[in-house]
């Protein structure tokens, strides 16, 4: 990383402006079927779907192609059990304690709370570490920079690689996260970022009654 050397563009494709078009077309009409899901079912997912998704994202564009990212796969019943449980401590406290009463109110009408069964049920959790530096071979500590802006950037490319395999998924963010360092053994360099819940939804899954925001609202052209 960091001192590859330049080759040629040959990876590139242009498509005629017809053509170009018609794909984002496709392609937005595709994710606006995206929706957040809290109710999975516990069926299997092949891993290879899981690993080629973790791949796409892989591709994210990162400060000085650091990609300072690691993607914890977990599948195992008991430490996804441990999560939860870790996980429903601190929702516990954000729930009765932390969380302001203008914060609880915009989740009302997500029907969010403090349990999170999908943490077992769904077949797969892919937890997201940041990660500030890493060590070179020699052992040469090397910083990373613009962490949050590449995890981030990664993060969104694996969300969409998981719904355009025909799965859905959720990102959980229980706060603070420092406890799955210690489950998932992860170096102190690391940092949780997300918790992204994945797999097929339950056969009677519902989703909040939301709207997204028209182009109007999120853009402007000058």
């Amino acid at each position: 990383m960091g001192k590859n050397k330049f080759i040629s563009l040959g990876m590139y494709h242009e498509y005629d402006s017809k053509t170009m078009k018609k794909r984002a077309r496709d392609f937005y009409l595709d994710m606006a079927r995206r929706r957040s899901v809290r109710q999975f079912s516990d069926r299997p997912v092949p891993l290879e779907i899981i690993e080629n998704c973790i791949r796409a994202a892989g591709t994210a564009p990162s400060g000085a192609n650091m990609q300072p990212w690691f993607f914890a796969v977990v599948r195992d019943r008991e430490i996804k059990r441990k999560i939860r449980t870790a996980a429903e401590q601190e929702e516990m406290e954000f729930y009765q304690h932390r969380a302001s009463k203008e914060w609880l109110q915009v989740l009302t009408p997500l029907g969010t709370g403090a349990s999170k069964p999908f943490l077992e049920t769904a077949p797969y959790l892919i937890v997201i570490f940041t990660q500030r530096y890493h060590i070179t071979k020699a052992g040469e500590k090397i910083k990373h920079y613009y962490i949050n802006e590449s995890v981030g950037i990664a993060t969104g490319l694996l969300i969409t690689a998981v719904h355009r395999a025909g799965l859905v998924s959720l990102t959980h963010t229980p706060n603070p996260m420092n406890f799955l360092n210690k489950i998932l053994e992860r170096p102190v360099s690391e940092k949780p970022f997300l918790i992204l819940v994945l797999g097929y939804p339950a056969r009677d899954a519902r989703v909040p009654d939301i709207r997204r925001k028209p182009l109007s609202e999120v853009s402007t052209v000058k």
